[in-house]
């Protein structure tokens, strides 16, 4: 079926959208589609206006596949009515100076609902009756699978457990829009944020910054409709991390703190206290030594005695873990201060099954190390966080110790 043939159109506002223009120059088929679902047309009707499968369509939107192959590129500006220029392709046969015709210039009237209009709206309501009998124990079987998926993120690292989490997510997100059962989506949407954020940090490690954006994106409207304040603040915080990657220094700055006051007093002390230091680390990149200096005083202030708070299950906030991180925020100062809390925490702290975090530790202490002078302990910490860093696939660890094995090099 051509775009001409009947389909329905993309509106004309459409095809002046800059961020469709961007998309069609980049050929990114993702973003595509998901800008047409905001348009109306809706990832089912794109796999069957476009000649693909649901799945494939899914895929593509979620970044597990892409789309090359120029017989595809064809059909997908047939089926949603692209001109070619947009895509780099010849004008479509479809497309011609006559108004009537150029789908790009005219709204087209929508269709009377056909047959398979009338077969689509029976599939919508058998998959509303099958999320509706999804009940809150579904979310409790989603929640221990994304709490395995964390406890060996810790150890493996991002590259292998990125696609099955990103699987995951696609369904709970699939039951979460189609439920009905008010405490259900309670439910799945609280695990649903906590799968997105583990999925964008790991996104993030892997130095995939869009994909990470837009998966705090994801977690953040959950976590809204979690009714939880606790994780809309921690996905706000965590998701300033992709501006300090992006060299957004000031803005992770207001971001985090802006998740932290938005919250009022409603947050758990645990969740405070990491927010602080959350804060204090994005003073340290921007060089606001006092600022950084009092963030870090306040979480350990505010961070309770027993750091175990189940309703947390991804914050670690034990005493060596604040140390190990108060440690990388005055290393990021260049205080020489920072080499006994690293020096500590690496002695004190139960690395075992946080390889990444051993590798962080270790990071930073050839950091300090190599700018006390001490190059051969320096590199030999780097050469070990170095090991660590490849077990865990870590994109930003890695950059970071091949500047500090550089720095070391005789």
């Amino acid at each position: 079926m051509t775009a001409v043939e009947g389909c329905r159109q993309l509106p004309t506002w459409f095809f002046k959208d800059p961020e469709l223009l961007d998309a069609c120059r980049a050929r990114d088929f993702g973003r595509i589609f998901e800008l047409a679902r905001r348009a109306g047309i809706y990832p089912s009707r794109v796999a069957r206006q476009c000649d693909l499968t649901p799945s494939r369509v899914s895929d593509v939107i979620a970044g597990r596949r892409t789309l090359t192959q120029m017989s595809v590129v064809e059909r997908i500006a047939d089926g949603l009515g692209i001109p070619g220029a947009m895509l780099g392709l010849a004008p479509r046969r479809w497309e011609s100076s006559d108004a009537e015709v150029a789908p790009h210039r005219v709204e087209l009237p929508v269709p009377v609902p056909s047959a398979a209009e009338g077969e689509e709206a029976v599939a919508l309501r058998r998959e509303l009756q099958a999320a509706t009998s999804a009940d809150a124990t579904v979310a409790e079987l989603f929640a221990v699978q994304v709490d395995s998926m964390r406890r060996m993120d810790r150890q493996l690292g991002a590259g292998t457990l990125l696609p099955p989490l990103g699987e995951q997510i696609n369904q709970m997100g699939n039951l979460l829009h189609r439920s009905t059962s008010p405490n259900a989506r309670t439910a799945l949407a609280a695990v649903l944020t906590e799968a997105s954020t583990l999925a964008g940090w790991q996104a993030l490690d892997l130095g995939l910054y869009r994909r990470s954006w837009e998966l705090h994106e994801t977690a953040k409207a959950a976590a809204r409709e979690s009714g939880s304040a606790a994780l809309v603040a921690h996905t706000m915080g965590q998701q300033a991390y992709v501006l300090l990657e992006l060299g957004e220094s000031a803005k992770a700055v207001e971001q985090v703190r802006f998740a932290r006051e938005s919250a009022g007093r409603s947050l758990p002390p645990l969740m405070e206290s990491w927010l602080f230091a959350a804060e204090a680390e994005a003073h340290a990149v921007a060089g606001h030594e006092t600022q950084c200096r009092n963030g870090m005083d306040r979480a350990e202030a505010v961070r309770p005695n027993d750091p175990a708070d189940p309703s947390l299950p991804f914050l670690f906030l034990a005493g060596a873990h604040l140390s190990r991180w108060r440690g990388n925020v005055l290393a990021t100062l260049g205080a020489d201060e920072a080499l006994t809390d690293l020096t500590a925490s690496l002695a004190s702290l139960d690395l075992n099954g946080f390889t990444r975090a051993e590798a962080g530790v270790r990071c930073d202490l050839a950091v300090v190390l190599a700018r006390r002078g001490e190059r051969e302990e320096a590199r030999r910490q780097a050469l070990r966080a170095q090991d660590l860093a490849s077990m865990t696939s870590s994109v930003r660890q890695r950059r970071r110790i091949t500047d500090v094995l550089a720095a070391t090099a005789a």
